[in-house]
């Protein structure tokens, strides 16, 4: 037992007693947007290096962002076929919500981004799963779109969940937002 560690932990406790909050940041990642996607873990990431729990919760356009280009799943019916075939495959594949024009946009942005040593997205991801930020998967936009648990990316203890526990976990979070 980190000393250090458990006398945060105590504190943390004492204030969630004295507000009803945790220390804690809760977000909803509702857009696959590359541009958005990158914000949400840039404040994700900066949260964590605040002291803050992070939880995120990928619903709808976010979740495609989550699948893994090498893996596939079987057993898809037609409509699931086609979200799969229609929908970016990771965060590679993602774009940016203005000037896209035709993967232009998307392009130079990427490069601007390596020139200028800023992270990429598959970076942040693996920067998030190291400092221990939560990811939970909406269940029910997943069968919606026909996407299956197996395609996902490898990211530590993540959970497929409905609203219900993205709503417990903000309900006592210091700070939700909606990307």
């Amino acid at each position: 037992m980190d000393p250090k560690k458990e006398l945060q932990r105590i504190g943390e406790e004492l204030e969630a007693l004295k507000t009803g909050t945790k220390n804690k940041l809760s977000m909803i990642v509702f857009s696959g947007d590359m541009d958005k996607l990158l914000a949400a873990f840039i404040i994700a990431t900066g949260a964590v290096a605040m002291g803050l729990h992070v939880v995120m919760f990928f619903t709808f356009w976010g979740t495609p962002a989550l699948r893994d280009k090498k893996k596939k799943a079987g057993g898809k019916d037609l409509f699931g076929k086609m979200f799969g075939f229609m929908l970016p495959k990771g965060a590679g594949k993602v774009k940016l919500s203005k000037m896209n024009m035709g993967g232009m946009g998307t392009a130079m942005m990427k490069h601007l981004m390596k020139k200028k040593n800023i992270a990429s997205l598959e970076e942040m991801i693996g920067l998030a799963a190291e400092l221990e930020v939560k990811i939970y998967i909406c269940d029910m936009s997943m069968g919606l779109m026909g996407f299956k648990p197996e395609e996902m990316i490898d990211y530590p203890d993540v959970e497929f969940v409905g609203v219900a526990k993205f709503l417990e976990e903000a309900g006592d979070s210091k700070i939700q937002l909606f990307l």
